[in-house]
Formats: structure tokens, sequence, C-alpha cells
């Protein structure tokens, strides 16, 4: 028997799906990865917390929608890494300077 609480978290994004629409069409129209500075763009453009759109960039690595790449090397990001970013609750941009390198779908 399949507890319905545990069925409904394995359905539920543990992301924004909104903002993963916005960076999927962002990465689609640009045809190339994402860096900081296009979330930071889109953060401006469109009223939106930039750390909202990084936690959904991480979320999004962590659970193997996306990927980090510094250089050639793609970066393993995981809960633990996230973790270790958060101060008082949200990122901080400063935090984001040891990713600047390529955000791109897997698929």
């Amino acid at each position: 028997m399949t507890n319905s609480t545990t069925l409904i978290d394995e359905e539920v994004p543990k992301w924004d799906i909104a903002l993963e629409g916005l960076v999927n069409d962002t990465y689609r129209m640009k045809t190339a990865a994402l860096n900081i500075e296009d979330f930071h763009k889109l953060a401006v453009d469109n009223r939106i917390r930039f750390d909202d759109i990084m936690v959904t960039m991480f979320e999004l690595c962590i659970y193997g929608e996306w990927q980090y790449k510094s250089g050639a090397e793609r970066v393993e990001i995981t809960r633990e890494t996230l973790d270790q970013l958060f101060v008082n609750g949200r990122l901080q941009e400063k935090d984001m300077r040891g990713f600047s390198g390529d955000w791109m779908p897997l698929a």
C-alpha cells in the first residue's frame, strides 16, 4: 500500500516550475549555455529575486534536469552544495562568484 503523501511528494517538483519555464525559454532563445549575467538580467527584467532563480537552478541540477560546468568540467551540485551556500535562509550574490561557469539542461 502506497502512502498518498509520499506519492504527492514524488510528483511535485522541488523547484519553482514558473522559473524553470523562464530559464528553459531563455536557454532556447540564447541557443547557448546560461551564465550568472543571464540570471541577473532575468531577475531584473522580470522583477524576480536573483536568489530565487539561483535556488531553482541548483534544484534543477540536484534533480538531474540541468548541469553546471566550470570550464570543460561538469561540477556535481548536491543538496550539501546548496545548503552550504545559504546564509540566513537566502543565497547571497557574493556566494555565487564560484558559479560563474555554464548552466545548461541535460536533455
